[in-house]
């Protein structure tokens, strides 16, 4: 038992390295002089082999172990990084894979036992490993301080430079801490209020360069005076100890050495002393003091950062705590209710202070679960990268918004579906080099991956500057395939969303890669499982741009509570737009048609009474819960708006998996059961 726990741990810990040496590698196959990348692959090497061999993995040992020797090699200059190479390590690792998954998989045969004659060949001075590898090693930008100087000239505020805008600026790059210099503001009767008599030190610690600090004032130059100044590096070997205060000044100038050297002769203090003989301004001291406190508050917190520990948790043991802390959730809602309803002071200050601790515990345990979605991003390096070449295509991917987190439950689901927009985006969007470059396009085609916050949901978007979707050819082949009639008349986004329909493709040929017409339907589905939308904005010969906007969590989201006679229902607030009445009056206007004007827009709505079946006595006012799906306003009528509710979700079972438009259930403060409306199946079903 114990040795399929460890096991497990290097199966997972394999995976982990593997995608980071696939990164490693792909970033190599760029700069094949860089030796980081070349120690981080030799390392990731070395810690497969000797881990495999540890649990048992012999045939995956000495696979490895040829490669291993190999970039050894490299790192010693013996051998030259080539391009056969990374090609060959990259087929490596999906060949550690499978011996990761099998370790009854050897070397003996097939591609395995040919990449194992390459690196041997290598290793043995084969025509690859002939030329030595040159050393052109540049040392990477690492975490600096810097003192900045910033003297405005006098007659900077005339000029209409707002220096408070450029000070918040710098503020940006990094760890940032100002000190001002008031020392030449006179006195009030001689102040001029349009002339700038202060000067700033500003001590930064950035990974940014000195660069990216001149172009926050590169508009400015001509108007004041700047020095920057690194004072301070820390890279990891070796962090420089910083200067003493008396350093400090004589480097900045602010007194001569000599100066110095006589005042420590004296017993005071530095800085009171150097105040005392007007060698320097008090703000000279507070500024060379507080450079000295901030690069040891950042040695401080390095050095605490790297002796921090973690732990690896089983997922299934944080689903048990997520699903722990719903409950809770559930109990204390029950508990604010009855405090609510005995109206007791002592109670009802239990019941607020059990809130507070249940919704700190909810947020602290919901951001255990998340994930960088980074971490799925650098994945498809490889897939673009392999891609590119298969098809001959030109390929940049960029990708922004790594650090965005979201629930590892999403993550793992929504690989799939990028992969196959992706690989759409590849195929069917980018051109080859001679189409583009006739188009006037760049022969390098651009994908962007980003992803970003949007409320309580993260938008991602699969971007690529591509031939775009022809929405006429489209819409022919929507018509040929009998999806929809002739004389149906579509817009050009409507005619674009056809593509997403089950079956449906404007492919010529069918490819390995795609033109089958599966798959965008299913991506759809996958995205909608997940509580999400998917949006397409597409322009001829400009390219397409797929939109994904998903829940943070699919654990416990934000509801709108309503209710339909004695039921309750939760529409996720993600889609709500607003809550409005609907009055006789408005019935009466609408002559029999599901719908009502809201500020001038007409807005379809949907009689949940009607849809579940539900019997009982229509209330004159009813509500409109206004929601926005695949942007359009839908409004769905209730009896009444209970209010905003934490809604921990609950499978429904498999017993109620015929029932359409709930995705689930949650348990309410009392003990009832409340439904949660997929309001997007409805709209779809309707529709």
């Amino acid at each position: 038992m114990s040795a399929d726990i460890h096991k497990q741990a290097f199966v997972t810990e394999a995976g982990e390295l593997l995608e980071e040496l696939e990164q490693s590698l792909m970033e190599l196959e760029n700069t094949p002089d860089d030796s980081d990348l070349v120690a981080k692959v030799f390392r990731a090497m070395h810690t497969i082999k000797g881990s495999g061999s540890m649990f048992g993995f012999d045939n995956l040992a000495a696979f490895v172990h040829g490669i291993e020797t190999a970039y050894d090699l490299v790192r010693e200059g013996k051998l030259a990084v080539t391009q056969e190479m990374i090609e060959n390590s990259l087929k490596s690792c999906d060949v550690i894979k499978e011996m990761v998954a099998d370790e009854t998989i050897d070397s003996s045969g097939g591609v395995a036992a040919a990449l194992k004659n390459f690196f041997a060949a290598l290793q043995g001075g084969g025509a690859s490993a002939a030329k030595p590898a040159e050393k052109a090693r540049e040392r990477k930008s690492s975490l600096t301080t810097f003192r900045v100087q910033f003297k405005p000239h006098e007659d900077i505020f005339t000029r209409g430079v707002n220096v408070q805008l450029l000070l918040n600026e710098i503020a940006e790059l990094g760890e940032c801490k100002v000190i001002a210099h008031p020392e030449n503001v006179p006195y009030l009767d001689e102040l001029e209020s349009e002339k700038c008599y202060v000067n700033w030190d500003i001590i930064l610690t950035t990974d940014k360069g000195e660069n990216a600090i001149r172009d926050v004032f590169i508009f400015v130059e001509d108007d004041c005076d700047i020095t920057i100044t690194p004072v301070a590096f820390y890279d990891g070997e070796s962090a420089d100890d910083h200067e003493r205060i008396g350093e400090i000044l004589v480097e900045k100038g602010d007194i001569s050495r000599i100066e110095l050297e006589a005042i420590l002769s004296e017993k005071k203090r530095l800085g009171e002393i150097l105040v005392e003989k007007g060698a320097v301004a008090p703000s000279a001291i507070d500024a060379a003091l507080e450079e000295q406190k901030h690069i040891r508050e950042i040695k401080a917190k390095k050095s605490e950062a790297e002796g921090m520990t973690s732990i690896r948790v089983q997922s299934d043991k944080l689903d048990f705590l997520v699903d722990l802390v719903g409950e809770l959730v559930t109990v204390q809602a029950r508990l604010s209710q009855t405090a609510a309803r005995k109206n007791e002071p002592e109670l009802l200050k239990i019941a607020e202070d059990v809130e507070r601790l249940v919704w700190d515990l909810r947020d602290n345990t919901m951001s255990i679960r998340m994930l960088p979605i980074g971490s799925t991003f650098s994945k498809f390096n490889r897939l673009v990268r392999d891609l590119s070449h298969t098809l001959g295509k030109k390929i940049d991917l960029v990708t922004e918004g790594a650090e965005t987190e979201l629930d590892k439950t999403v993550i793992e689901k929504l690989n799939d579906p990028l992969v196959h927009l992706i690989r759409n985006s590849i195929d069917h969007g980018l051109e080859m080099p001679e189409e583009r470059k006739s188009a006037g396009k760049k022969e390098t085609g651009t994908i962007t991956l980003s992803a970003r916050h949007s409320g309580d949901s993260v938008l991602i978007q699969i971007t690529d500057d591509g031939r775009g979707i022809d929405p006429e050819k489209v819409r022919r082949k929507a018509i040929e395939k009998g999806l929809i009639a002739e004389t149906v008349e579509l817009t050009a986004k409507e005619a674009c969303e056809l593509i997403l329909a089950p079956g449906f493709s404007t492919a010529e040929a069918v490819s390995n890669i795609s033109g089958r017409g599966v798959g965008m339907d299913v991506v759809k589905r996958n995205i909608e499982a997940l509580k999400g939308t998917l949006d397409i904005t597409s322009e001829k010969g400009k390219g397409t741009v797929i939109s994904l906007k998903l829940p943070l969590t699919l654990a416990i989201i934000d509801g709108l509570l309503i209710k339909v006679s004695d039921q309750f229902f939760i529409i996720p607030l993600a889609v709500v737009e607003e809550c409005i009445e609907l009055t006789p009056k408005d019935i009466a206007n609408s002559h029999g048609r599901s719908i009502i004007q809201v500020r001038g827009d007409i807005v379809p709505y949907i009689k949940l009474r009607e849809l579940f079946g539900i019997r009982s006595e229509v209330p004159e006012i009813q509500q409109i819960v206004v929601t926005e799906i695949d942007g359009r306003r839908v409004g769905f009528v209730t009896d009444s708006v209970i209010g905003d509710h934490q809604t921990v979700i609950k499978s429904l079972g498999k017993i109620f998996k015929e029932v359409h438009g709930v995705s689930g259930a949650s348990i309410l403060g009392d003990g009832s059961v409340a439904l949660i409306i997929d309001a997007v199946k409805i709209y779809h079903g309707i529709e």
